[in-house]
């Protein structure tokens, strides 16, 4: 008997050191971590749990039969995130440079399947050369294996992808089907099609980083949530954001013990809003002095500044905030601003979690640039996120609220189910001077009128009375007790049920 448990141990030795000392070397030479070592950083200690450590490929052609490796260039496997189950795979780019073959390409699917069937989150952690070459179809049917349960898993349980270095070609498709993708700065990439091949095609020149990096990714593509220092920081921030989950769509997100007291008021708020209309504020300390301790996880922040999307808590439990920026383009709606909310908000709707919207918004932002880029479009899938998602939704107006912007905000008319706003709030057509020039066109010229009517269109609709008495905003309410308001609003809302006409699926506006 103990000559077998030596042979174990001496297997599983062989397989923790993957490709060898000399290519973890290489790996740690780049900054990076290697698989493993990833693991342990983001599980709880101890708490990992591997699978399929002994496969090795199957393929003897090209003189790959010489060329196994257990483990087969991916570490798969279970643990917990303090305490809360979550299954992972982390590819391995010491052993054959995580490239992906049929074998690998069944262990991933052995833990997308156990998710499935247990509701709990899967996160891959990526670092890979794409398919193995010598496999040929064999890998591409891989590929699809994986992409198909990606599928099956949308808005059942929570997809994470992190990617720690190259991932090129078939190997990007499967974190773009995920919730959310992070990167790690200078040491991370994601392309369809590399630079040589780019070089080939279209006679450009352009670096792996100036094609698929980090900074690309955050702020053009809009395809990657966020971006880290390192493979430490990126990890951690990976545990952070699992705090603020639910495990699946079959549960409420988590409840987390919090010593700030709903009843908290915050007088800064009254004096937040600038007396100028045309004043910018930044709408993040609103949130930040809403939410419990002040913790808010932004998602998407590098990329279309104008509107805010991330994860906070009120009295302990998960609320997803939308919120427009005025500090950036006034806080006006585009087609990147529109794309960028009305996903984070089909998440939060597809995993149980409230919607808080916070409204300061002039309309919609004018140009041949966002008409022909697809405006209209755009901004119908956040109407029809909003418009569809059914777990409870609180907005406030802090300030301007215009035209269709106004509708599209998580309005009344979207079916919201508290709608406040502040004293400083204008619910409008549109601003009193482009209104005034329409409606009393005959008086351009004279000043005296146009000032006169100003006022009068001011006094009478920018103010959210007149929405208040037809029952479109519930309550005009103190800036201060903002906090108070929604936590007591939410915790009303808790057991809301909403029957929706049956159908196979929805036909969203792409």
């Amino acid at each position: 008997m103990s000559d077998i448990l030596r042979q174990l141990e001496a297997k599983r030795e062989q397989a923790r050191i993957g490709g060898g000392q000399k290519r973890i070397d290489a790996q740690h030479a780049k900054g990076k971590l290697t698989a493993r070592e990833r693991i342990d950083v983001l599980l709880d200690e101890g708490s990992f749990e591997e699978f399929d450590m002994f496969v090795e490929h199957r393929l003897n052609d090209f003189g790959m039969g010489d060329q196994k490796m257990p483990g087969d260039g991916v570490v798969t496997g279970w643990g917990t995130i303090n305490g809360r189950l979550v299954y992972l795979f982390a590819k391995d780019f010491t052993v054959f440079g995580g490239s992906l073959s049929d074998t690998h390409a069944q262990k991933i699917c052995k833990i997308q399947d156990m998710a499935m069937k247990v509701g709990a989150p899967v996160i891959g952690l990526f670092d890979a050369g794409g398919a193995r070459i010598q496999e040929g179809v064999a890998a591409l049917g891989g590929y699809g294996e994986v992409f198909q349960r990606n599928v099956w898993a949308s808005g059942v349980i929570p997809q994470i992808s992190v990617i720690m270095g190259p991932c090129a070609g078939g190997d990007v498709y499967s974190p773009a089907m995920t919730d959310f993708i992070f990167m790690v700065r200078d040491r991370s990439y994601m392309f369809v099609t590399g630079p040589d091949v780019v070089k080939t095609v279209t006679q450009e020149n352009v670096t792996a980083e100036e094609l698929g990096g980090a900074k690309v990714h955050t702020t053009k593509s809009s395809i990657v949530d966020a971006a880290f220092d390192d493979d430490l920081q990126a990890l951690t921030q990976i545990r952070r954001l699992i705090d603020f989950l639910p495990l699946s769509n079959r549960e409420d997100p988590p409840v987390i013990e919090t010593e700030d007291e709903i009843t908290r008021l915050e007088m800064s708020l009254d004096t937040l809003v600038p007396t100028n209309a045309n004043k910018p504020y930044d709408m993040k300390e609103l949130i930040l002095k809403v939410v419990d301790e002040g913790d808010f996880f932004e998602i998407q922040e590098a990329f279309a500044q104008n509107m805010i999307t991330g994860f906070g808590r009120i009295d302990g439990s998960t609320v997803g905030f939308v919120a427009n920026q005025p500090m950036v383009l006034a806080g006006v709606l585009d087609s990147d601003g529109s794309r960028k909310a009305a996903r984070f908000v089909r998440f939060c709707d597809a995993f149980n979690i409230p919607i808080v919207t916070f409204v300061d918004v002039p309309g919609f932002l004018p140009g041949t640039a966002q008409e022909y880029g697809g405006l209209i479009k755009h901004g119908a899938k956040l109407l029809f996120a909003f418009g569809q998602a059914t777990v409870p939704k609180i907005t406030l107006i802090t300030r301007k609220a215009y035209g269709g912007a106004y509708v599209v905000m998580s309005s009344k008319h979207m079916q919201a189910d508290i709608n406040y706003a502040w004293p400083t709030a204008e619910i409008a057509v549109m601003g009193a001077k482009g209104a005034v020039e329409i409606i009393y066109r005959k008086d351009i010229g004279d000043e005296e009128k146009i000032t006169e009517r100003t006022q009068e269109y001011e006094d009478r609709f920018l103010n959210p009375f007149v929405a208040a008495q037809r029952g479109y905003i519930d309550e005009v309410i103190m800036p201060h007790s903002t906090r108070r308001r929604i936590a007591r609003g939410l915790a009303m809302l808790r057991t809301k049920q909403v029957e929706t006409p049956w159908k196979k699926h929805d036909n969203l506006p792409l």
